[in-house]
């Protein structure tokens, strides 16, 4: 796949505003401070197309990105630490188990995991319930450039040992841009 232009469409916060289902979707998700707007600034060579913050859970809407003028990058929001309420984490909860679970645009779900923390509980359960909705997903192990060799082949093999349903592992650095080509490539298998 060769990302020729791509622009920010809009936030959701609630399902009935969600576009209507005219493009692919692929879908990142990962827990809060994964990098997945420095993962899709990367992927699509704009800086400033998804806002990053060293605070985690910035990410509090579904933003949606038209690229190519024919698919959706979709950024939800992570899991896990966020410093907000109970009742916001329930009602992200709830937004995300809906947008999920029951949108038919979606054609894979690329879930980011820190390769230097691989395959923690939250990240297990994520995979369980998209295994449980019968989606296909990819994990994409995010700062490779964080780790030593030894470390990069620590944390594929954990990862590879509990995400048994990943149909693609790929190590990425956002900073280097290692990976990038290997991910665009598994996404055309998606559209």
């Amino acid at each position: 796949m060769k990302i020729t232009n791509a622009a920010f469409v809009r936030s959701v916060s609630d399902l009935s505003d969600l576009p209507e289902e005219s493009f692919p979707e692929i879908v990142f998700a990962g827990r809060s401070n994964v990098g997945k707007s420095s993962l899709l600034n990367s992927l699509t060579g704009r800086k400033g197309l998804a806002k990053t913050s060293s605070t985690p859970g910035k990410t509090r809407l579904i933003n949606y990105f038209l690229l190519n003028d024919n698919l959706y990058f979709v950024d939800i929001p992570g899991y896990g630490y966020a410093a907000v309420s109970h009742a916001e984490k329930d009602a992200w909860g709830r937004l995300l188990a809906g947008y999920v679970g029951d949108r038919a645009a979606i054609a894979l779900v690329v879930l980011l995991l820190d390769s230097r923390h691989p395959a923690m509980k939250s990240d297990r359960d994520m995979m369980d319930f998209l295994a449980y909705h019968d989606r296909p997903y990819g994990i994409v192990l995010t700062k490779d450039d964080k780790l030593t060799q030894k470390e990069r082949t620590h944390a594929k093999r954990a990862t590879a040992s509990c995400a048994l349903n990943a149909e693609f592992i790929v190590s990425y650095s956002s900073v280097s841009g290692k990976g990038k080509n290997e991910l665009l490539d598994h996404f055309d298998r998606y559209l």
